[in-house]
């Protein structure tokens, strides 16, 4: 199921896309390849032999909003640079003056650090009324969306390297622990306390010790070592599972603890980003977590009882 919503998701942007770069087009949003009119000031004397000057760019409101038909753009003053090239006179905005929309927008898909765009014309003076055209601009909305769908997908990438040492680290524990008989320690120790959550668990059973454990990386905030163990236990209750495709309660109700994260100790993540002032959130995330965790085991309990549910486990 979640894979049609998220393929859902995906086909709404990329119409969304389509249809906002058609407006564009339609609408000429960018002026693709028409002149805007730009006061250049050299701030030398000028040169005619000089490949490269220093220059301020002005662009006045009323030429901005005559131009792309927006009177709420305001005309301002940057500086950059004038290059004489082969191609021709070529004019860079200064990256430390970012530009207002749309300059913005156009300066952005055109790949460069800074903005760029030809001149056209022969300055005579310091002072030398000109034209700059950007190089054309299309398909924004479908760009952004297949940038961000690289990006993503490289984080999920680099997600899932990091994850692979913790499992393979907590897998190979669990190995340990279980060849050693301490995890059958575990299970009867604490049986008398997990016992009632998980009343079709057999007794001694694996996944008792393996839920404990779950649990006990959640209560003190370890979210990378209980994702392997929470995995773990999950396998060792489906084989008390007839149905490969229906879950049952002890499976829904170690589902719902987890979902609730009950713990009093801070997220490592949350730590790192909020260090010591982490400690101002202590009582709340404490009363936080065990409110939801109440709210799960109660709902789980509750919806058990019904007969739509017991019908669907049996």
């Amino acid at each position: 199921m979640l894979n049609y919503i998220w393929g859902g998701l995906i086909v709404l942007s990329l119409v969304f896309a389509l249809i906002s770069d058609g407006n564009d087009f339609l609408q000429d949003t960018y002026r693709n390849g028409k002149p805007l009119p730009v006061t250049v000031y050299f701030e030398d004397d000028f040169d005619p032999d000089d490949h490269r000057h220093e220059v301020d760019v002005q662009i006045t409101t009323s030429d901005l909003t005559s131009h792309y038909g927006d009177s709420l753009i305001t005309g301002n003053t940057w500086s950059g640079a004038l290059l004489f090239t082969s191609a021709g006179r070529e004019l860079r905005f200064a990256e430390d003056r970012p530009l207002m929309e749309p300059l913005k927008t156009i300066c952005d898909q055109t790949g460069q650090s800074d903005c760029r765009g030809t001149l056209q014309g022969t300055p005579t003076t310091e002072q030398w009324q000109t034209t700059i055209t950007f190089r054309p601009v299309r398909w924004v909305k479908m760009n952004a969306i297949a940038g961000a769908a690289i990006d993503f997908a490289e984080t999920a990438v680099t997600l899932a390297l990091g994850l692979i040492g913790g499992l393979g680290l907590w897998m190979g524990l669990l190995k340990i622990a279980e060849a050693s008989g301490m995890l059958q320690a575990l299970v009867r120790l604490t049986q008398p306390l997990i016992r009632p959550l998980f009343p079709k668990v057999p007794h001694n059973h694996p996944a008792l010790g393996l839920i404990v454990l779950n649990l006990s990386a959640n209560f003190l905030g370890m979210g990378n070592a209980a994702t392997p163990l929470g995995i773990k236990a999950m396998q060792e209750l489906q084989t008390l599972n007839e149905s490969e495709d229906t879950a049952t309660d002890p499976m829904v109700m170690l589902l719902a603890m987890n979902t609730a994260s009950v713990q009093i100790m801070p997220p490592v993540t949350l730590v790192a980003i909020m260090g010591l002032q982490i400690n101002q959130l202590f009582f709340s995330i404490v009363i936080t977590t065990a409110l939801s965790l109440i709210v799960a085991i109660t709902a789980v309990k509750l919806l058990s009882r019904l007969k739509r549910y017991r019908e669907v486990a049996s």
